[in-house]
């Protein structure tokens, strides 16, 4: 994705944050601060982690005050561990004070999802398995947290409703409410409306992923099957599409669900329970 924070939505994003933070201004430090005082910050680690949200975090920076200057000491997606310099600040102290908990916001949260990702990528190496990501975000921070699985390690699955054409349950039961009984029509009439777009298929037995191979989309997605079950499923595809394993994932049954041979898994926990890592920002 390049410099993420030059993208329009991070743009706005870091724009209505400070305005949700600062509103009419730092009354703390332009209370005892004086407006001449120039020094140096540097934001730290205080744990294991796989970094992400540099570029917000200075754009934070010089949004605040264009004079700023910052330094990275590691690049995102890099492993760092405890006292680690993430990056240096260097400017009016008043404008990295105001700056300071806007853009360790945004890291401490991006951070997290990246080190959380790294985690489930590092389990399903040994298999050449790749972990996705899902629409489980937090609203209007979607771009982000999708750009911190990347710095983790893991793949992006559709960005939204847009993208690709997902076939799930709800919509089986009322495809075959209007009276068809198969799959084929419905990934037919998709790619009819939306050429080029990849369609994937929810299933959730044999029977149905049977049914799902003839309608021949892109993907199958195996939603909450077993792994035994998933490894038949995984014989019965036979490589004629990608196999996707989604529903409860964590990181004591990714390895097994892995070793049957899917060729993803899709982790909503990447997104909507990763924990923030813990970072600080210390004058020197």
């Amino acid at each position: 994705m390049g410099n993420i924070a030059e993208h329009p939505i991070v743009k706005d994003l870091i724009r209505r944050a400070l305005e949700e933070d600062v509103g009419g201004g730092d009354v703390t430090s332009l209370s005892v601060i004086p407006e001449a005082a120039r020094g140096r910050a540097v934001i730290l680690s205080r744990g294991h982690y796989v970094v992400s949200g540099l570029d917000v975090a200075g754009a934070v920076f010089t949004s605040v005050d264009p004079s700023l200057r910052c330094q990275y000491r590691v690049s995102d997606g890099t492993a760092v561990k405890p006292d680690d310099a993430l990056m240096t600040i260097e400017g009016p102290i008043r404008g990295i004070l105001t700056g300071e908990r806007t853009a360790l916001n945004f890291m401490q949260r991006l951070t997290g999802i990246a080190t959380r990702t790294r985690e489930f990528v590092d389990k399903v190496k040994p298999y050449g398995t790749i972990i996705l990501d899902t629409r489980k975000t937090t609203p209007t921070l979607r771009i982000l947290e999708k750009y911190a699985v990347t710095c983790g390690g893991g793949t992006n699955h559709r960005m939204g409703l847009y993208d690709m054409v997902l076939i799930k349950d709800n919509h089986r039961r009322l495809w075959q409410a209007a009276g068809i009984s198969n799959l084929q029509g419905a990934v037919a009439a998709a790619r009819e409306k939306f050429p080029g777009v990849p369609v994937e298929v929810e299933v959730e037995s044999e029977h149905e992923l049977r049914d799902a191979l003839r309608a021949g989309p892109e993907w199958i997605m195996l939603d909450n099957v077993e792994p035994d079950r998933m490894r038949d499923c995984v014989a019965i595809c036979a490589k004629r599409c990608k196999l996707e394993a989604s529903g409860g994932v964590t990181l004591a049954t990714v390895g097994a669900i892995a070793a049957t041979g899917v060729d993803a898994i899709s982790v909503g926990g990447l997104t909507h329970s990763a924990p923030a890592a813990d970072l600080s920002l210390e004058l020197e």
